[in-house]
C-alpha cells in the first residue's frame, strides 16, 4: 500500500463500488492523512448514492404497482406555469421504460437549475416518448387557467408517439379516455410525474428566456413571468404586452386603471 501514491489510490478508489473490497480495507489501515481523507470522501459519496437509490426506489411504487397489474406504457403528466402573470402554461407527458434509472429525480421545484438541465437531458435520452403542450396567455384569458392547464395536459398526451395505457397525473383529472391516477404532490412521489415536471419546467424556462430577448425591459429570463417586484415595476413603467395574462388580478387592475 505504501508503494502507492495518494494520486494512485484516488484513481483506484474511483473504480471501486463495494464497501467490502479488500482495497478499501487496506486504505482504512493506511495512516497517511491524505489516504484517510480519500477514504472518507469515498464513503460519503457511496452514502449519497445509496440515499438517491432508496429515494428512486420509493418513487417507483406507483409505476411498479401498475406494471404488476399488467399496464406497460405509463405516462406521467405534469404542468408548470399556472401562477405567473405572463407566458404560457406548459405541460409534459413522459413515458419511461420499465428499467429506467434516474437517481436524483424529484419535483422540478426542489432541484437546482443545473440539476434540472442535467436530468432533462437524461430523461430525453431515456424516455420512450415525450409530449409537450403549450397554451398561450390569450387562451388562458379566454378559458381560465384551470381549463388551460387541462388543455395543455391533453395536448401533451396527444403529442406522444405511442398511446399510454395508464396515466399518473399530478393532482388533476384530464378529460381524455385513458385510465388515470391523480396523485397529490405526485411530482415528488412518482418518477414518471417527476420526469414530466422537469421536462415541462425546463421547456417553459427556455421559452421565457426567449421572451426575455424579445422584451428585454421586463426581465422575463429572471423571474419567468412571476409577479416579482421587478416585474410589477416594469409593468407600471412599460405597460402590458401580448404575453401577459390580462385576466390575472395585477394585470387586470392595471388595465382598468387606464
Amino acid at each position: 500500500m505504501l508503494s502507492l501514491t495518494i494520486r494512485d489510490i484516488e484513481t483506484k478508489l474511483a473504480m471501486i463500488h463495494d464497501e467490502q473490497d479488500e482495497f478499501i480495507i487496506e486504505c482504512e489501515k493506511d495512516t497517511r492523512k491524505g489516504v484517510q481523507v480519500l477514504v472518507q470522501r469515498w464513503k460519503r459519496k457511496k452514502a449519497e448514492e445509496k440515499a438517491l437509490e432508496q429515494q428512486f426506489k420509493e418513487m417507483t411504487q406507483y409505476e411498479t404497482h401498475l406494471y404488476h397489474k399488467g399496464f406497460k406504457r405509463i405516462a406521467g403528466v405534469d404542468e408548470v406555469g399556472r401562477g405567473p402573470l405572463a407566458g404560457p402554461v406548459v405541460a409534459a407527458a413522459v413515458i419511461l421504460p420499465q428499467d429506467a434509472y434516474l437517481p436524483g429525480i424529484n419535483d422540478s421545484k426542489k432541484l437546482s437549475e443545473n440539476k434540472r438541465e442535467e436530468l432533462f437531458e437524461q430523461i430525453t435520452e431515456c424516455a420512450t416518448s415525450i409530449g409537450i403542450g403549450i397554451i398561450p396567455a390569450k387562451v388562458i384569458d379566454d378559458v381560465n387557467i384551470y381549463q388551460a392547464t387541462k388543455q395543455a395536459m391533453k395536448q401533451a398526451l396527444l403529442g406522444l408517439s405511442e398511446k399510454p395505457d395508464h396515466l399518473l397525473v399530478d393532482a388533476m383529472k384530464i378529460p381524455i379516455n385513458i385510465p388515470q391516477t391523480s396523485i397529490i404532490k405526485g411530482d415528488a412521489k412518482s418518477i414518471s410525474i417527476a420526469a414530466s415536471s422537469i421536462i415541462a419546467k425546463v421547456t417553459r424556462d427556455r421559452l421565457m428566456v426567449r421572451l426575455g430577448h424579445d422584451y428585454p425591459q421586463y426581465g422575463f429570463e429572471k423571474h419567468m413571468g412571476y409577479g416579482t417586484a421587478y416585474h410589477l415595476d416594469a409593468l407600471k413603467k412599460y405597460g402590458v404586452t401580448s404575453e401577459h395574462r390580462r385576466s390575472f388580478a395585477p394585470i387586470r387592475e392595471l388595465i382598468e386603471v387606464k
